[in-house]
């Protein structure tokens, strides 16, 4: 059984890769990993700066960096600054590791380093829309709900459920009953497009292994 010990190692091993493939780059874990406030259903948050003129080849090498460390299942980019010059953000998934082990990828050039809100608000940092995948990121929110109601948020899975829904453009929202709620909207996600048949199924076993329950 995966353990979080097994999950630092994992981002530590990352780290390493990242800063080997780039000399003058550093990495440094954020969100609830880098503040010690972890828990088992957290996702591994890694800032990796580069210098800016090492921003395109970085961004060309990073997912093969990546599958050095570990075999890839999968690897999105955020819509929000897909067309970012100083910026991206990846999604990744790691074959062989718990669904919730995410790696949440920021790379930023060091000019931008100290502004986490770079090209957040700028339209044309932004993907087109046939430029991303909706159902892939709906399975997201669908994992997200999982936590959620694992961590007693149920607020806050209602919401992931409802967005995932609303943005596949299917009229169903959250009833409570979590681990229907994630299965009908991994279905839905599926149905719109095939590839993610078996994430689909790894999302739904997983609600049915950590939630059940209604609100």
């Amino acid at each position: 059984m995966a353990t979080e010990t097994d999950r630092a190692a994992l981002a530590r091993e990352v780290c390493t890769a990242l800063k080997r493939s780039c000399p003058g780059s550093r990495t440094e874990l954020t969100g609830s990993l880098g503040s010690g406030t972890a828990d088992a259903f957290s996702d591994i948050d890694i800032a990796w700066v580069v210098p800016d003129a090492r921003f395109p080849d970085c961004l060309d090498r990073a997912v093969a960096v990546l599958g050095g460390v570990r075999p890839l299942d999968s690897v999105r980019l955020d819509p929000d600054f897909s067309r970012s010059d100083r910026r991206r953000l990846l999604f990744v998934r790691f074959a062989g590791v718990p669904l919730f082990w995410r790696l949440d990828l920021d790379i930023r050039t060091a000019s931008v380093a100290d502004d986490p809100h770079y090209d957040a608000e700028n339209p044309a940092a932004r993907a087109r829309d046939d430029e991303w995948s909706r159902p892939a990121s709906a399975l997201a929110n669908a994992i997200g709900a999982v936590k959620a109601v694992a961590r007693k948020r149920h607020d806050e899975a209602r919401g992931l459920l409802d967005r995932g829904f609303a943005r596949i453009g299917e009229n169903d929202r959250a009833s409570g009953a979590w681990a229907s709620d994630v299965a009908r909207l991994a279905h839905a996600a599926a149905l719109r497009e095939s590839s993610l048949s078996d994430l689909a199924a790894q999302v739904t076993a997983l609600a049915a292994r950590h939630v059940g329950g209604t609100a």
